[in-house]
């Protein structure tokens, strides 16, 4: 069986006593070591699956195990980065980073040292004595990514956590988050509505429609690490995405390029 395994997903809601389908029949499975990108527009469902397979937010139809075990709540081996960074204003970088490793067994020095290691990793060790005022957005988010590191998590989720930034910034936290996490060999769920930052980033790309939040298809990536936003191969990848979602058909298909 895969490593993650969703079978006839779904997810409603109700509001103003009228039932609400955010997900329905969503069936994937994620092997160990993946880097999967759900990729939509808002709307349809991408964040409210990444939420259901960390055990946030639970499907109420179908079925999410991860390793054989059902997803019932969230799981401490497990982290999720978002948009906003989520850091303690009155922690230094250093403090921040050593926050999801203080209740373990380490002793004061190693945690130090660990926290360090990582900082060093996202190139921000110069500012370990820092507070996250004093760091620009992107350097913010470095601090969020060598946190979930630290704890050596078995899956990173990450919803649009690139969102807010620059494009220049943007595109160096994507090179720098590859880096790092294939590296590491993470199994990473991302969530985007950013065609471009999906192939240029995914192993394979989710594609989501909403009304409701269905798998339109699934596409394979087959581009190595090192990825040429310029090349035909790229732009080859790219508009099967946008000739998939232009399709009338609701199939869930699996392509290869």
């Amino acid at each position: 069986m895969a490593y993650i395994h969703i079978e006839n997903a779904g997810k409603t809601f109700v509001e103003n006593k009228r039932e609400f389908t955010a997900l329905e029949n969503v069936n994937l499975d994620i092997e160990k070591g993946e880097f999967i990108c759900l990729l939509g527009p808002s709307g349809c469902g991408k964040s409210t699956l990444l939420n259901a397979i960390a055990g946030f937010d639970l499907v109420n139809k179908g079925s999410i195990e991860i390793e054989g075990k059902k997803v019932s709540a969230p799981n401490t081996k497990n982290v999720t980065i978002f948009q906003n960074y989520g850091l303690l204003p009155w922690r230094t970088v250093q403090k921040n980073v050593e926050l999801g490793i203080e209740n373990s067994r380490l002793s004061r020095k190693e945690r130090k040292d660990k926290a360090y290691e990582y900082l060093k990793l996202v190139k921000l060790e110069k500012f370990a004595k820092s507070f996250p005022r004093q760091l620009s957005g992107g350097m913010k988010q470095r601090v969020a990514i060598a946190r979930a590191l630290c704890v050596d998590p078995d899956i990173i989720f990450m919803d649009e956590p690139f969102g807010a930034l620059d494009a220049i910034t943007r595109m160096k936290l994507q090179d720098d988050i590859l880096d790092i996490c294939r590296n590491q060999k993470k199994t990473i769920i991302f969530v985007t509505h950013d065609i471009e930052e999906a192939v240029y980033l995914a192993d394979r790309i989710v594609v989501m429609t909403p009304n409701p939040g269905k798998i339109k298809g699934v596409i394979k990536v087959p581009l190595h690490h090192y990825r040429d936003r310029t090349s035909g191969d790229f732009l080859q990848v790219r508009d099967k995405i946008f000739e998939l979602f232009n399709m009338k058909a609701d199939d869930n298909i699996e392509y290869s390029i």
